[in-house]
């Protein structure tokens, strides 16, 4: 099993930016895809971005597109989230998650059911 931790959340003012990362541990395996996921309470969880671990694909929800910038370092083993152009409906909960079926590709990328791992989950709020 896979321990997946974020870190980098915290208060932040329309406009501004931060940067988000998620360290992996405790699996010898790389995963095949690793996501950014949001939640606010109420509400389901939702895709934010998805990055293919070895050939670096990414892929983006609408709403961030062009803001956010998802990348991955192998050798430190970390996935991170660089968020600019914060707007406060960006206020969440961000989580990290994991996917290692590589026989999927990148099918269901953008849908939870596809990643084995999550992480805690790191409060972001934007907010004047």
């Amino acid at each position: 099993q896979v321990q997946l931790v974020e870190s980098g959340g915290g208060l932040v003012q329309p406009g501004g930016s931060l940067n988000l990362s998620c360290a992996t541990s405790g699996r010898t395996l790389s995963p095949y895809l690793m996501g950014w996921f949001r939640q606010t309470p109420g509400k389901e969880r939702e895709f934010v971005a998805s990055i293919v671990w070895s050939g670096g694909s990414t892929d983006y929800a609408d709403s961030v597109k062009g803001r956010f910038t998802i990348s991955r370092d192998n050798a430190k083993n970390t996935v991170s989230l660089q968020m600019n152009s914060l707007k406060p409906e960006d206020t969440a909960v961000y989580y990290c998650a994991a996917a290692f079926k590589s026989f999927l590709g990148t099918l269901y990328s953008r849908s939870r059911v596809r990643y084995e791992s999550w992480g805690q989950g790191t409060q972001v709020t934007v907010s004047s």
